[in-house]
């Protein structure tokens, strides 16, 4: 409740991204604390049995992570972690260092609960952030996504060798790797989410992994919910042509149809991705149609537009063996990674099912009800 007052009154009218600097800032000032982290954990983290996600050969302590692109350099994970997220995803880090676009870069649309953003990939490049992370290897932290993309001064034509730099400089310190082939706010990326394209690109970071001597690092792709229908499609078949680990999706939209926002409103926010609320139809939808593609023999993570445990629980039964979030915790604060939590554990208990994972795919056309469970058990 005081969050709300707090951002309804003060933060909702300052600049978003000066915003999002202070606050993890002051988040990863706050954790510097001698033993601060661990109470955070103790307290917020993921305690519900139900919760336990088995993926990528990990133990996730509960199925909600922060989504990429709210610690793109590193510098906090554990802090986020601390939230009560089951791991976090950082990047998107380029194979060189860039500045992103120019300010003003970011921005609300808070009558649909959504942002906007054209960062454009801004981060202190792979070398720094592996430098960052090697110096932290050995200590405890949550299960840690490395999200990589392509430097914009690369040519298209020469992406892989991009993108495998950085899987290279990044491999040993990640529990999983993910291509982004899908931000609308690099030029020509998303050109890159052919099957042509990304074929080459997905075995160049497999090999590059198994140079830095991991061969067996998962490896995801995450695309946009702006692709069509059989572009999706091709994804999934190359997803199992290549045996890639895992899809994500979905990434940031560049439709603006359907707000509650003003003309104006938009018109002020900008170009760019939007994520958020209105992102959440769409990206059910292309969840819904990766399951039917590929089954479960491929882990699916789903993100864009989970605000509520429902709209988790929602992902989770088309077939999402985990979600992420990101727009939802600037919107509901630093305590809403446990409401996420504790709600989706009180939607498991009372669909009847024993554990989160049990209910994965429940909703799928291929899927056959769990022992004890109901079959019209929705959320």
């Amino acid at each position: 409740m005081f969050y709300q007052i707090l951002f309804s009154s003060v933060l909702r009218h300052l600049d978003a991204e000066t915003i999002h600097r202070v606050s993890f800032g002051a988040l990863r000032c706050a954790a510097a604390v001698p033993g601060a982290v661990a109470a955070a954990e103790r307290v917020l983290g993921p305690r519900e049995p139900e919760l336990t996600v088995h993926a990528f050969g990990r133990e996730f302590p509960g199925p909600l992570g922060l989504a990429a692109g709210f610690d793109k350099n590193a510098e906090g994970p554990r802090a986020l972690g601390a939230l009560g997220f089951g791991f976090v995803e950082i990047g998107t880090v380029t194979a060189q260092p860039q500045p992103g676009n120019p300010r003003p870069r970011l921005a609300r649309l808070v009558a649909d609960r959504a942002i906007v953003n054209r960062m454009g990939f801004n981060n202190e490049g792979s070398a720094l952030v592996a430098e960052r992370l090697h110096h932290r290897r050995g200590e405890p932290g949550p299960v840690l996504g490395i999200n990589i993309g392509k430097t914009k001064v690369t040519p298209e034509d020469e992406a892989e060798g991009d993108y495998a730099v950085s899987a290279r400089r990044l491999a040993p310190y990640a529990d999983y790797m993910v291509v982004n082939v899908s931000s609308p706010n690099t030029p020509g990326l998303r050109s890159l989410q052919s099957v042509e394209r990304l074929r080459p690109i997905l075995s160049a970071v497999r090999a590059a992994l198994a140079e830095a001597g991991r061969p067996e690092l998962p490896l995801l792709v995450k695309i946009a919910p702006d692709l069509a229908d059989e572009d999706v499609d091709a994804v999934a078949d190359l997803a199992l042509e290549l045996g890639l680990d895992g899809v994500i999706a979905t990434n940031t939209t560049i439709s603006r149809e359907g707000l509650a926002a003003t003309a104006e409103e938009v018109e002020a926010a900008g170009g760019g991705g939007l994520s958020g609320a209105p992102l959440k139809d769409r990206s059910l939808a292309v969840l819904r149609r990766l399951r039917a593609r590929v089954g479960d023999r491929v882990t699916l993570v789903a993100v864009g537009g989970i605000d509520t445990p429902e709209d988790a629980w929602a992902r989770i039964r088309a077939g999402a063996t985990l979600v992420q979030g990101y727009t939802g915790l600037i919107y509901g604060g630093p305590l809403w990674p446990r409401r996420i939590n504790r709600g989706l554990a009180r939607l498991v208990r009372a669909a009847g099912y024993a554990s989160v994972a049990e209910a994965v795919g429940a909703d799928a056309p291929d899927a056959a009800p769990a022992a004890g469970a109901p079959e019209a058990a929705t959320a």
